[in-house]
């Protein structure tokens, strides 16, 4: 990968600072109300780990326990880790563009130029979704010595800030709500370690999409010139597009769709048993658990003006509701039909994740995964 600076494709250092500039600032907390944010946040990501691996039987008895790093972050720490994880993953589809950019007339001047649009592009995103991620497990966490805990592994963020405005804008049990973060990001952070094959098979489909991309940087900057103005609605008069598409979905090949659509059925799983895991625990975890979920649900449903409603449709986060609502239908079908033994098979291979089909027709993955004749038990 290309070093910092440079006329690289994406400026990093300046997405990071545009993003730090813009995001706002988190609630109001004394110094030491942070400071037992922040331990509680901690104490109850090491304790959900147990109930999680409970509840879900995903951890072979005997198994050691995964020492994946969790780090509690504000929404900086969050950006600067995302704009890590990002150079990580589009490390490979932005050098082949940029060896081929180079190649062309006026290439090192439309990299300088062009890194620092991107740059200011990125962190303007990333200033939007700073405030409101909870948390997250980084799949392809970089080595970075501006994050501890970054060993190229998984690691587990918590964004206490967010957490805290939350917890105070749906007026729920703090503790509770906290736990019951922590027990969907670790239900993440379990799914990944208990599943060894799952990171190496998530991350050769991203690369595919990513390889499936046009190689030709100045057709990638057109599209996603057309995809704004279409999503502005400053598309011609006379043209016709697919209102209810994302950037995501607007810019990909027809080879990418394929892909996206296997990428959706995964995500799908892995959010929507999350959500499964961190209402299923119960009561005796978290008390206001139903509480918590009513009002968490009218939260996500609800539009916060605008700006923010035409920039979740750009970034295709309507999609990512979805995908939580979808999956948890699909896990909570699966599970009522064959338990959670049987609902485990998900996890054999690749060849036993379910397509996107399957997600909204959970009976055909039964058939399929659990269908006699195959050696195992229907």
């Amino acid at each position: 990968m290309t070093s910092i600076g440079g006329a690289e494709m994406v400026d990093w250092n300046l997405a990071v600072a545009t993003a730090t500039r813009l995001v706002r600032p988190g609630p109001e907390v004394t110094r030491d109300e942070a400071r037992a944010v922040v331990a509680e946040l901690r104490a109850y990501a090491r304790e959900s780990e147990r109930h999680v691996r409970e509840f879900t039987g995903m951890i072979p008895e005997g198994a050691p326990v995964e020492d994946t790093p969790v780090l509690v972050v504000d929404r900086a720490g969050w950006v600067r880790a995302n704009v890590a994880g990002f150079r990580e993953l589009l490390g490979p589809l932005l050098g082949r563009m940029q060896e081929r950019r180079g190649n062309a007339p006026g290439g090192a001047v439309l990299g300088a130029v062009g890194g620092k649009v991107t740059g200011v592009e990125l962190g303007m995103l990333l200033g939007f979704l700073a405030s409101r991620v909870l948390g997250q497990y980084e799949t392809f966490a970089p080595v970075s010595r501006d994050l501890p805990g970054s060993s190229g592994g998984g690691r587990l963020l918590l964004v206490a800030p967010n957490i805290v405005h939350v917890e105070r804008e749906l007026d729920v049990d703090p503790q509770d709500f906290r736990m019951w973060v922590c027990l969907h990001e670790e239900t993440h952070r379990t799914q990944f370690t208990a599943v060894p094959w799952l990171r190496d098979h998530l991350e050769g489909e991203i690369q595919s999409f990513l390889g499936a991309t046009d190689m030709d940087p100045m057709t990638v900057l057109e599209r996603l010139r057309e995809a704004a103005q279409s999503l502005a609605g400053a598309r011609p008069e006379g043209e016709r597009g697919d209102e209810g598409s994302s950037l995501v979905e607007l810019v990909q090949t027809p080879e990418q769709r394929e892909i996206l659509g296997r990428l959706t059925a995964v995500m799908s799983l892995l959010e929507g048993h999350a959500d499964h895991v961190m209402d299923g625990v119960g009561p005796d975890v978290v008390p206001s658990v139903a509480e918590i979920r009513e009002k968490f649900q009218k939260r996500r449903a609800s539009g916060a003006g605008r700006l923010d409603a035409a920039l979740r449709k750009l970034l295709g986060l309507d999609a990512k509701l979805r995908q939580y609502r979808d999956g948890e239908r699909f896990v909570r079908a699966v599970t009522g039909q064959v338990g959670t033994d049987g609902f485990n098979r998900v996890w054999t291979s690749p060849n036993t994740l379910p397509t996107k089909a399957e997600i909204a027709n959970p009976a055909d993955w039964v058939a399929r995964v659990h269908r006699k004749g195959t050696g195992e038990e229907a």
